[in-house]
């Protein structure tokens, strides 16, 4: 079994697990940054959605084998105290019903925000489809959103 050296929210790992493991499972079965949720292991509900380079990216459909030395950032290490601006906002706005999606939910949004700092209601619409809350939040993520650009 192969060996691969990752770096996760700015820590470095090693892992000896098969080439095509998604990237999920390693975090949550190897690492234990359980943050990351299975939602659908096809790539459609974004619950497992990280940064990889800072691009949201799927993580139940990044192979280990393909991340080299990219940097990989989780729930866990978008910031040290829960106090990015998303985050704030989303407890400003008491987003988070049953919570499940909402790690997904927060990654594709701080990656909006940082490539667009101040997005429309349609550029939001746009970057956050594909991200399912079967809760139905998702006025209150526009919302958040909105005032975590301000931030």
């Amino acid at each position: 079994m192969p060996t691969y050296k990752l770096s996760i929210n700015n820590k470095k790992y090693s892992v000896d697990v098969d080439e095509d493991t998604p990237l999920l499972w390693v975090l949550r079965d190897h690492l234990d940054l359980v943050g990351t949720k299975y939602g659908c292991g096809i790539g459609q509900c974004g619950a497992c959605t990280v940064h990889f380079n800072g691009t949201a990216v799927r993580s139940c459909l990044l192979a280990v084998s393909v991340i080299g030395n990219s940097k990989i950032t989780t729930i866990e290490g978008l910031s040290a105290n829960g106090d990015h601006p998303v985050q704030k906002a989303w407890l400003e706005h008491d987003v988070p019903q049953c919570g499940y999606c909402q790690c997904g939910q927060i990654m594709n949004a701080a990656a909006l925000l940082k490539t667009n700092p101040n997005p429309s209601d349609e550029d939001i619409n746009v970057a956050m489809n594909g991200n399912i809350c079967r809760c139905g939040t998702y006025i209150r993520i526009k919302q958040a959103i909105k005032t975590a650009s301000k931030l």
